[in-house]
């Protein structure tokens, strides 16, 4: 690895730790010309995954829309950043294992309304009320009502 101080070819690993749920490892590293020490991370190259759009555009995965559209609709919510990290994470994860190189973006949108369901109906509500973009008011009302119906029969 070279050195970001002097740019020597050379070092040595001086401590490593997973990190991310031992889907990264952080190593510590010393330059053997300048003695500096530096951090560098590893991470699994997975495959990039399009995503499909309502309007036929194609443009790759980015957990960070995600993140941003699911910290937006539990605003003011009893919900911390690491539980809407660990939603993104989850989704990730399960579009990966679908093993295909496209998605769409209601197939997207439709994963993070089923976890947000089950954390918080309040922001599943918003989430959806965005997503789905309700024509009216009673398209609201017809999904409040499912949520109703599903909660009783639990």
């Amino acid at each position: 690895m070279k050195c970001p101080y002097c740019d020597f070819d050379t070092s040595k690993v001086v401590d490593s730790r997973p990190i991310e749920e031992g889907n990264s490892i952080r190593r510590r590293r010393e330059c053997e010309n300048c003695k500096r020490r530096f951090t560098t991370y590893e991470k699994i190259e997975q495959v990039n995954v399009m995503v499909v759009k309502k309007d036929g555009a194609r443009e790759f995965f980015d957990r960070e829309k995600i993140l941003k559209g699911i910290i937006r609709s539990c605003e003011k919510r009893p919900i911390s950043i690491k539980q809407m990290e660990n939603i993104v994470t989850d989704i990730e994860k399960e579009i990966v294992n679908m093993m295909q190189r496209e998605i769409s973006s209601e197939e997207i949108g439709n994963l993070v309304m089923d976890k947000l369901k089950d954390i918080d109906e309040v922001s599943y509500v918003r989430f959806a009320s965005v997503y789905r973009q309700f024509k009216d008011v009673n398209s609201f009302l017809d999904e409040l009502k499912n949520i109703i119906e599903e909660k009783s029969k639990k």
